[in-house]
């Protein structure tokens, strides 16, 4: 069992060693990008990307204040689900996630099972599936964002 000291040091690594391998790619549009807090451009939508002991995951989380909105950007991203999967491949979705902060959370997640972050053989696995599943987000997101930026203003 890693001490937290040594999961701290460990988190580092890993993403600054990600970030520094990420910033060679330009995101779909031609800018430069920060792949590891990848912009939404719409308020309370988050891009996040998690690895633990259970897996790796893309995800994108929708938790506004008002649970109108939030509901308004789930149906939203619902509508695109068949484009979104076709670009970035079979999603798990769940409307209601989670409650953080008093707030529902809606999730839309890519994930890679059967993988430990702290197991040292099974980090270029999710580095290389976080890759790939960023570089074909971006593909799917720079073309349809401006709807769902519009629907939260």
């Amino acid at each position: 069992m890693l001490s937290k000291e040594e999961r701290k040091a460990l988190n580092t690594t890993f993403w600054d060693g990600f970030r520094k391998e990420m910033r060679k790619l330009k995101s779909v549009n031609g800018r430069a990008i920060n792949w590891i807090n990848y912009p939404s451009d719409v308020k309370d939508i988050y891009i996040r990307l998690e690895a633990d002991q259970s897996g790796a995951r893309l995800c994108i989380d929708i938790q506004p204040k008002d649970d109108s909105i939030r509901s308004i950007l789930w149906e939203q991203l619902t509508e695109l689900r068949v484009v979104m999967e076709s670009e970035v491949g079979p999603a798990e979705w769940n409307e209601f996630d989670r409650v953080f902060q008093g707030r529902n959370v809606s999730r839309v997640a890519w994930s890679l099972q059967d993988v430990n972050f702290y197991k040292e053989e099974d980090r270029i696995r999710i580095k290389d599936f976080l890759r790939s599943k960023l570089v074909q987000f971006d593909v799917f997101y720079q073309e349809y964002k401006e709807i769902l930026i519009l629907l939260a203003e």
